[in-house]
């Protein structure tokens, strides 16, 4: 099954890796924004702000506890 992804260019913006101007283009793919570069493949995703801001970076974990 193939799921149609409506990709929209950035007007004016410049791809971070190739300094291309124009060519960097957004679509999502699985609930995921994503931004590539038709030049050179350059990607960047960006998760949910959800997602985000539950994700605990600053806790270490040593193992999960499971009750019987």
């Amino acid at each position: 099954m193939t799921t149609k992804i409506k990709k929209r260019f950035i007007a004016g913006a410049t791809c971070p890796q190739c300094k291309s101007m124009d060519t960097l283009m957004l679509y999502f793919e699985n609930n995921v924004e994503k931004m590539e570069c038709v030049q050179c493949h350059y990607q960047q995703t960006q998760t949910d702000r959800e997602v985000t801001q539950a994700s605990r970076q600053s806790e270490n974990v040593i193992g999960v506890f499971k009750p019987e």
